[in-house]
């Protein structure tokens, strides 16, 4: 489940009468729950999931939202063509905490050359160059949460 559809459910959640609201999908189950001021939460049986989903504040949603569209701005001023995020998760540079980075501003890559890690669900995901040239812009910073479609690379195909 994408984080714009999660923002939503807690938004109608936070905004309405509603106390509960569960929802399941093939990908996985999210149960959104409002606590209430002075209210003790009952006790229930433990939900089994299908896959682990981490439901993200309101605050974290919105800020993961600001950063895309701020990225998408950016990218959209830069001559040369946009490496976009494949999927939701968390940006990294390099391949383990310490090492060096993958790519840097001004290094000249090929197609298939390892630009970044994007993990999503304790998963490490290597995102390729899907054009060949030279590395101009760098739009995310490492460690930060990103978004399917969002602009991570450009690079200058002259280069």
């Amino acid at each position: 489940m994408d984080l714009r559809k999660l923002k939503t459910l807690v938004d109608l959640v936070s905004e309405s009468n509603i106390a509960e609201l569960e929802i399941t999908e093939a990908d996985g189950k999210v149960r959104i729950v409002k606590a209430m001021p002075g209210a003790s939460m009952p006790m229930t049986a433990p939900i089994v999931m299908t896959a682990p989903v981490a439901v993200p504040t309101a605050a974290a949603l919105r800020a993961a939202e600001a950063a895309a569209v701020a990225a998408e701005e950016a990218a959209a001023e830069e001559v040369g063509h946009v490496v976009k995020s494949p999927m939701v998760g968390t940006f990294y540079r390099s391949a383990s905490p310490g090492a060096k980075a993958l790519v840097e501003i001004g290094q000249s890559v090929k197609i298939g050359e390892p630009l970044c890690i994007i993990e999503a669900m304790k998963i490490m995901n290597e995102i390729e160059a899907d054009e060949g040239g030279t590395v101009t812009k760098i739009l995310v910073d490492n460690g930060q949460a990103v978004e399917f479609g969002q602009p991570l690379f450009v690079i200058d195909r002259r280069g």
